[in-house]
């Protein structure tokens, strides 16, 4: 793979890549509505999808950052977006082009005042992994095989200009007005440069591992805080196969319950034990050593759930205040999913879409056991956003719906839902720590 000799980090130049980008997905589509004269509709969207998937995670793959982090979390939403976004934009997780040597050696001068060699016994300068914030190399001292993750130079500084750019596409493609929308931004922003730092990756990582120790058959890496700086965080090297790999691989049912077991008593501890979440839970993120135990990395991004927002979500998580009417109804004003200034209207229409979804969300929440492998479960977050987003009335509503804390905490739970269905779990105790 060819090597990333720098990242454009300008607002002009980054802007340049996006209106490029832009401009292939133009043509892209005039070529559709040529194909689709002479072939079959189907053939036609197959082709487009197929060249837009690729031309946007082109264009992005090289600017790194906020964009290519953007296509790593569309290519979890399997039940969404076409199959052809879905396969292109699942490579942000695992193969883009890494950085070249140089820029490497440069990255440890300006965090260390030293270079590799002086801090490690060895350092493997080819990486293993490049994805959208930074790449990992293999290292060791002192006996202790490790794993270097070093962050793009200028990433940081990158975020909020590339957000600028993606707000228009965002507040069109989910009926955004102007107004009070920023707060929706400034949490993805937030979120993004928290993954930017670090330091404050390490901490995390740290606090989490430690609190969930005593959870069974999971592993987590030590981390070195002598070997690590706001662009660079050195744990150990975890020998194990991505949950996407292991799927593939493994025929013993048992085991991938016991993992899946394993994933859920985890992420239902942070919730409601810690009142924070891993909140990044794609493949890439989590292995399976060779004694069938997992792995979780990667703590960069994690959301803090506050008490009085948590409070009003989980009690919605009760199926009978789902068919109390009044008490329904005091929660989503408390949660901001409907409005003071709602028509009538608006208020029958979004009470609909959100006891829906509240409806499926809490499903495995109110059973003893619950089978995620059961596809009609899964695929019902497709049925019901395609029924609403074809809904013309939608279009002449207020799309700014919801506490801030809704974008992370929603992606970690149809994360977690998306991770089980892969590993096919049938029988899972649903256990919430409460």
């Amino acid at each position: 793979m060819k090597k990333a000799k720098g990242i454009p980090i300008g607002k002009v130049e980054r802007a340049s890549k996006f209106v490029k980008t832009g401009a292939k997905v133009g043509a892209n589509y005039l070529k559709y509505y040529g194909d689709r004269i002479i072939n079959s509709e189907k053939d036609a969207k197959n082709r487009l999808n197929n060249s837009n998937a690729s031309d946007i995670y082109d264009g992005f793959k090289n600017l790194k950052g906020g964009p290519l982090k953007l296509v790593q979390m569309l290519s979890m939403e399997k039940n969404i977006l076409p199959e052809a976004y879905v396969d292109k934009f699942s490579l942000a997780q695992f193969s883009v082009p890494p950085l070249s040597e140089a820029l490497v050696l440069k990255t440890f001068r300006k965090s260390f005042g030293k270079y590799p060699s002086e801090l490690f016994d060895y350092f493997e300068s080819k990486s293993i992994n490049a994805a959208s914030i930074g790449q990992v190399h293999r290292a060791g001292t002192k006996g202790k095989k490790m794993a270097v993750k070093i962050q793009y130079p200028g990433i940081s500084d990158s975020i909020k200009s590339d957000l600028a750019l993606v707000k228009p596409i965002a507040m069109k493609m989910f009926n955004m007005k102007g107004e009070n929308s920023d707060i929706y931004f400034k949490e993805v922003e937030k979120k993004l440069l928290e993954e930017t730092d670090y330091l404050l990756e390490l901490n995390q990582s740290k606090e989490i591992t430690k609190a969930c120790k005593h959870i069974p058959n999971i592993i987590f890496p030590k981390y070195y805080k002598y070997l690590s700086s706001k662009q660079i965080i050195t744990m150990d090297w975890m020998d194990g196969v991505h949950l996407s790999e292991f799927v593939k691989t493994n025929t013993n049912p048992e085991i991938s319950n016991k993992i899946a077991q394993t994933l859920w008593d985890f992420y239902m501890y942070q919730i409601h034990k810690l009142n924070k979440v891993h909140a990044d839970p794609h493949p890439g993120n989590f292995l399976v050593s060779k004694d069938n135990k997992l792995i979780a990395l990667d703590f960069g991004c994690v959301k803090k759930i506050p008490g009085d927002f948590y409070a009003s979500y989980f009690e919605l998580y009760d199926k009978p205040m789902l068919e109390n009417p009044k008490l329904l109804n005091k929660k989503f004003y408390e949660l901001g999913l409907l409005r003071k200034d709602d028509t009538k209207k608006e208020i029958e229409f979004f009470t609909s879409i959100f006891k829906e979804m509240f409806l499926f969300f809490t499903a495995p929440f109110n059973q003893v056991t619950f089978d995620f492998s059961d596809e009609n479960f899964i695929q019902r977050t497709a049925a019901i956003s395609e029924k609403y987003m074809k809904n013309s009335e939608l279009k002449s509503m207020n799309g700014n719906r919801g506490s801030k804390h809704l974008i992370y905490l929603h992606r970690s739970i149809l994360g977690l839902y998306n991770l089980m269905f892969i590993l096919k779990a049938s029988h899972i105790e649903i256990r919430n720590f409460e």
